[in-house]
């Protein structure tokens, strides 16, 4: 299994909208030119995940795209399985059904693709703009 850039783009465009949304609607183009991804490809991304109810869009002047719900609520997962369908290393009508086939499927293809969907589901979009805040604000940083 390989993230596309379609999926790869869309964690940051997300991470964007959740850092910069906070007061107002984020619009493609202010996405585009802070990330350097292409506008077309954003509005592509963005239909994927407004027709999956994880971002808003508001046409007009003050247009622009928000979180649907809470930045806790979003997980990576929620966002690959929508930009890159089921994050599965081998799918399991993919294999021969002899029983060899059936004891590496169970032993190794089934908990890969657990291992894979447990943690892009661990992590929030909460954890990547705290893990983004740490690291554009240092001095905020205690050691103990």
């Amino acid at each position: 299994m390989k993230i596309s850039t379609k999926g790869r783009y869309g964690l940051k465009a997300m991470l964007d909208i959740a850092v910069y949304s906070s007061s107002e609607n984020v619009t493609l183009k202010s996405v585009s030119e802070r990330e350097n991804i292409s506008e077309k490809y954003l509005e592509q991304i963005f239909s994927a995940l407004r027709k999956n109810g994880l971002v808003n869009s508001k046409k007009g002047a003050q247009g622009g795209y928000t979180l649907s719900k809470s930045m806790s609520k979003i997980t990576v997962g929620d966002i690959l399985r929508v930009l890159e369908g089921d994050l599965l290393v081998v799918q399991e009508d993919e294999t021969e059904k002899d029983i060899m086939d059936k004891c590496i499927q169970k032993n190794i293809w089934d908990k890969l693709n657990s291992s894979i969907n447990s943690i892009v589901n661990s992590i929030t979009l909460e954890d990547l703009f705290y893990e983004y805040n740490k690291e554009t604000n240092p001095e905020y940083i205690y050691y103990i």
